[in-house]
């Protein structure tokens, strides 16, 4: 039988960790050990867990005497916890679905070239009881780990949300855990850092963990700034660009093609705040100094060219006009324009 060793950080999660504790001791067919870590939360939730040991011997907690923070609260129970076969991170807002473990140690059992494997997240709102997840095995998929970071390299985004991973425990302890530099998206970085020495596991059809969606999310007030999320996407990419163990002979090629991607989003983002009337109040410039800091040359970018027209045209316009600005090309939308301004004047 698979053992796995899923490590919980806990910060003033009390109410909701015996929820997530709950569905890695359940889960059948695999020996699990859990670690629950209180990162000085000085609420009642270091009681929580507590009482959550007491009546099971395979839950382990750890409390802080001063707040650590998530990277290294994650970091100490990866790199210093972790000794089963494979081992996991499970936000104590989250929760795993039925059967997720037995269906990813099975993959990673068949298949020992595999570094770490995922499914998909079920977004939730906390309710209870738990939704309905999809838990029929439908097979897996094993990614080539080089083609499956190209591809991340290509989008530009993860596709991870991170419960519904589990990775080989010695993967973890070779490459290291989250990189600390990387606040809001070493995850994505050390998916892409394990691809880089192994292959990717897929359970397809499958819902692997439930993913809390709430005001609460650490990331939540993060992504808000849409600068910042760029910004640390770029780190993540250029963080495994530049890794000495990265002998990649295209890395340059798909440093270039990531930079241009993150320059598009911004600048797709920069439009869509005239589209949406809030020129003058979403980070327009800083977006557009983003694009031109990522890729250097924005003017040869599509759009550039519908955003400078969306400027041309002024807010209240480029909102009137966003489905013709969005879809026609910048001619086709000068026309429309002059027609518009000749019904006006009455010409």
């Amino acid at each position: 039988m698979a053992s796995v060793d899923v490590v919980i950080p806990c910060y003033k999660y009390g109410s909701v960790l015996p929820t997530a504790v709950r569905s890695v001791l359940d889960q059948p067919g695999v020996d699990v050990r859990v670690l629950v870590i209180d990162d000085c939360s000085g609420d009642g939730s270091a009681d929580v867990a507590r009482a959550l040991s007491d009546v099971d011997s395979r839950v382990t907690v750890l409390e802080h005497e001063r707040n650590m923070g998530h990277i290294a609260t994650y970091n100490e129970g990866l790199m210093e916890w972790a000794s089963a076969d494979y081992c996991a991170l499970l936000s104590a807002d989250d929760a795993l679905t039925p059967g997720a473990l037995r269906r990813a140690t099975r993959l990673l059992d068949a298949h020992p070239e595999v570094g770490f494997v995922y499914g998909r997240p079920l977004h939730w709102d906390g309710s209870e009881p738990l939704p309905m997840a999809r838990t029929e095995d439908k097979g897996w998929t094993v990614y080539n780990g080089l083609s499956w970071l190209r591809r991340r390299f290509t989008l530009g985004e993860g596709c991870i949300t991170s419960p519904e991973v589990v990775v080989r425990t010695s993967l973890q302890r070779e490459l290291g855990g989250y990189d600390p530099e990387l606040r809001h998206t070493g995850d994505i970085e050390m998916w892409m850092r394990f691809a880089l020495h192994a292959d990717v596991g897929y359970l397809r059809g499958v819902d692997q963990a439930y993913y809390r969606v709430h005001g609460q999310n650490m990331s939540a007030a993060y992504y808000a700034s849409v600068v910042n999320d760029l910004r640390q996407r770029l780190a993540a990419y250029t963080a495994i660009s530049e890794r000495t163990d990265n002998n990649l002979p295209d890395k340059h090629d798909m440093d270039r093609q990531v930079r241009r991607v993150l320059a598009r989003d911004a600048l797709r983002r920069a439009g869509r705040a005239f589209d949406k009337g809030r020129a003058d109040t979403d980070p327009v410039p800083e977006l557009i100094d983003f694009a031109r800091e990522a890729h250097g040359d924005i003017e040869s970018l599509p759009e550039w060219h519908t955003l400078r027209l969306r400027q041309r045209l002024g807010a209240r316009k480029a909102r009137a006009l966003s489905p013709l600005v969005l879809t026609a090309p910048a001619r086709r939308v000068r026309q429309h324009a002059r027609v518009l301004r000749w019904q006006r004047e009455g010409i």
